[in-house]
């Protein structure tokens, strides 16, 4: 006898990248940044160590949300804060999904979204991309409670435009969220749509571009409506007093990040091109990783397990459309040196 709802019951759940546990790896699987976070974020917290930890923190993230609305130059009454931007997915998701609704998202994209839906026991709706990774005709779905979009998506790293996003908002009866954790990466965003389309909810992440993916802060953006609806919804105190003053840190020091991203932008082109040198097909990334299908001949999981034996780890996802491919997060110049030298190796070995 099971105690679970039947819904979980039947899930399989999301299954998040390898984290070693011994020995040292070049990691290249969980799209981490290979660069430290602003020395603003270590004073910071440092500053913050004190007995103030006894007291709960603010259950808004007021300071978060207005240094965010500064950087972004829009209004802290338009901003939430969670535990990571994977917090305000569920949140979104109980807010406004409820048993047998449906949930759209294109595939493949973010696991996670199939796997809240679930939870809720709404149906979940995966549309396929196009071969070139664009959306379908079909794809806004009618009496759709919440439509997704990771934009750009992982794990193709491509990118829809601005104006197609707003097609879709246009078209959709429900919520469409938009998940930009990797849009510091790319050259185009879809901030300007909040105040076009009283439905869209934007996603961002310091997980990425500001180096902290060990914090777990992430935001989102939407109309005052939306996001005093969802106040409701998520706990009391998602956001920690450390991760609070971090993202405040962190934010400030938008000179850090940006040449941070830029290292990782030329890292990436460096990459890409050496990929397609030895036979890859090597997506447009506009993320801070490539999603590369495997040279002719070449097995892909054979690849990630020997590269794995070699203390290298990147993605492998064996589903369909990305069994045949390798998603390798952009690391330092000389960890894709090393990567690139084994798969030289590896390949002729095949």
């Amino acid at each position: 006898m099971s105690y679970f709802r039947c819904n979980v019951e039947r899930m399989s759940g999301y299954t998040p990248g390898e984290q070693p546990k011994d020995g040292i790896y070049i990691k290249l699987n969980t799209n981490e940044n290979p660069y430290p976070p602003s020395s603003k974020v270590w004073s910071a917290i440092k500053e913050a160590v004190n007995d103030s930890l006894r007291l709960y923190p603010d259950p808004v993230a007021t300071a978060t949300r207005l240094k965010i609305a500064e950087v972004l130059g829009t209004k802290p009454e338009y901003i939430m804060v969670g535990n990571g931007s994977d917090d305000l997915l569920t949140i979104i998701t109980r807010s406004f999904a409820g048993q047998g609704d449906k949930v759209v998202f294109p595939y493949p994209s973010y696991p996670l979204y199939k796997t809240l839906a679930e939870l809720q026991d709404a149906e979940p709706c995966a549309i396929d991309f196009t071969e070139d990774y664009t959306l379908e005709k079909n794809f806004a779905v009618k009496g759709a409670k919440i439509t997704f979009i990771a934009n750009p998506n992982s794990p193709s790293g491509t990118i829809l435009s601005p104006k197609e996003i707003s097609k879709i908002a246009s078209q959709i009866d429900g919520v469409l969220v938009i998940d930009e954790a990797y849009a510091d990466f790319a050259d185009d965003n879809c901030l300007s749509l909040v105040e076009k389309h009283n439905n869209i909810l934007i996603l961002r992440t310091l997980s990425k571009s500001y180096s902290l993916a060990g914090i777990r802060l992430g935001f989102c953006i939407a109309q005052e409506s939306l996001i005093k609806g969802m106040m409701k919804v998520k706990d009391s105190y998602n956001a920690d007093r450390l991760s609070i003053i971090a993202a405040v840190a962190a934010l400030d020091d938008q000179k850090n990040m940006k040449a941070n991203v830029e290292k990782i932008k030329e890292t990436r082109r460096y990459l890409t091109k050496s990929l397609q040198n030895m036979g890859f097909f090597v997506y447009p990334s506009h993320t801070n990783f490539v999603l590369a299908r495997c040279v002719k001949g070449v097995s892909a999981h054979d690849l990630y397990l020997a590269l794995k034996s070699r203390k290298i780890l990147v993605r492998y996802f064996g589903l369909r459309r990305l069994d045949d491919c390798l998603r390798i997060t952009i690391g330092t110049p000389e960890e894709i040196d090393t990567l690139l030298k084994n798969l030289k190796e590896l390949i002729l070995i095949k």
